[in-house]
Order: structure tokens, then C-alpha cells, then sequence
């Protein structure tokens, strides 16, 4: 046997595998059943992925903060004092506590900004209600309600 023998016989051992492939085909029970599973796969992909999202907001931590207030504000219906408080987000709900009491609560939304803080602020009204909480280097901003 020569070189171009041995070479002829492996192109033909390719080339009988090629001409066998189409001869494969799906008949109509194969194909519901291809069909079926392509459905089971989607739904458990959507069941996975709703599972995902439920459980992202569970995973977010709250926001723990000092805050001074320079002058009397107000959030929510509390009054404040000028002076130092600690400021706890947890997801819509913000908390201002004093040493270890609760002073204030209100609710609030997380609205995004255009731009970063450059430092930590706390943006008062016209009537020294607390309109919104800004953080150091983040373009998220937490909108009081009240």
C-alpha cells in the first residue's frame, strides 16, 4: 500500500460519513417530543430566572449612615434638632434614630442622578422638610416622600 492509497481510503471514510447524515430524519413523534422539551427547558428557564428576581432585593443591604443636620428639619412629622443622627435605609423605608432611640421614619424611593456627590448632603425644603439624602461618590439619591 503507498502513500496515496492510504490517503484516497481516509478521504472516501469521510466522505461515506457525510453522505449518511441526511439520511437521518425526525419523524412526527420525535418531533413533538423535541418540541416538548424545548418547552420544559423555557419554562424552567423562566421559573429560574423569576426565583432570581425575587430573591435579589432580599440580598440588598441597608444603608447605615451619620448625618448632620445644621439646623431643625423635619421628616415625616418628627421635628429635629440641629445635630448629629443615624440615618438607616432598608429598601422604600428610612429611619432617623437619635443615640439608640428611633426619632423619625418616612418613606421613600431611590431616584438616580445625573452625576456623583462629591460629598454626603442632606437636601432641605423651603419648610425644613428633609426632601432627599445624597452619598459620597454614588449617583443614587433616597427621595423622602413626606
Amino acid at each position: 500500500m503507498s502513500f496515496g492509497e492510504i490517503y484516497s481510503f481516509a478521504r472516501l471514510r469521510v466522505n461515506s460519513a457525510l453522505l449518511l447524515a441526511p439520511l437521518v430524519r425526525l419523524t412526527r413523534s420525535n418531533q413533538k417530543e423535541l418540541t416538548r422539551m424545548k418547552s420544559n427547558s423555557f419554562l424552567r428557564s423562566l421559573a429560574l430566572l423569576a426565583v432570581t428576581a425575587l430573591a435579589v432585593p432580599v440580598f440588598a443591604k441597608p444603608v447605615s449612615k451619620i448625618i448632620n443636620i445644621t439646623q431643625a428639619a423635619k421628616v415625616g412629622k418628627a421635628d429635629l434638632q440641629a445635630g448629629e443622627y443615624r440615618l438607616l435605609i432598608d429598601g422604600n423605608k428610612a429611619t432617623v434614630q437619635k443615640g439608640k432611640s428611633v426619632v423619625a421614619e418616612s418613606e421613600g424611593r431611590w431616584e438616580d442622578r445625573d452625576t456623583k456627590s462629591n460629598y454626603d448632603a442632606v437636601l432641605l425644603g423651603e419648610n425644613g422638610q428633609v426632601k432627599e439624602v445624597r452619598f459620597s461618590g454614588q449617583k443614587r439619591v433616597f427621595v423622602l416622600s413626606e
